[in-house]
């Protein structure tokens, strides 16, 4: 029997973490956990302003989601995080090396349209620039895929389940 992995759905605002996350986790019988429940309240302040948050702003916030993965480890587990540059990616796999991440990918124009429809979230459409802008896709030397978010939950996360099985050593 293979140990199961900590997996970190990311992307930028509005790919569906948040929805994917879950669905993946149950797909793979192990907990979730929500990223945006790391946040201090100064970053979800800051971001329900329409300020980007900076490195200083996510460094405590990364360490937080690093020991959940960390206690995680070898017992498997689902949290979302944008996880958008190397450098967090990294700091992540400091805390927790076997972390996976299932990349959640999509065309602007759908992401933003996603992100006007949905209610009660703090971040506004208006970061989905600086999203772009500071995401640094999945490196070749990095235990992960990209996944496709257009289409229903459902076959999103068939994709992600699927992604999963084929890196080697993630197999269930």
């Amino acid at each position: 029997m293979r140990t199961p992995h900590v997996v970190a759905v990311m992307g930028v605002a509005g790919t569906g973490k948040t929805t994917i996350g879950p669905l993946l986790a149950a797909r793979l019988g192990v907990p979730y956990a929500e990223g945006d429940d790391f946040h201090p309240q100064a970053n979800i302040a800051k971001m329900s302003a329409g300020t980007p948050l900076d490195d200083d702003d996510r460094w405590p916030w990364l360490d937080a989601i690093g020991t959940w993965a960390h206690e995680r480890a070898g017992l498997g587990g689902v949290v979302s995080c944008s996880a958008l540059k190397r450098s967090y990616r990294d700091r992540l796999r400091a805390a927790a090396p076997g972390i996976v991440f299932v990349h959640l990918a999509g065309d602007r124009a759908l992401i933003e349209d996603r992100m006007a429809h949905r209610q009660g979230h703090f971040m506004p459409t208006a970061l989905l620039d600086s999203q772009f802008a500071t995401l640094q896709p999945l490196e070749a030397d990095e235990t992960g895929a990209a996944v496709d978010v257009t289409g229903t939950p459902e076959e999103i996360t068939e994709r992600a389940a699927k992604a999963l099985d084929a890196l080697p050593g993630t197999q269930r």
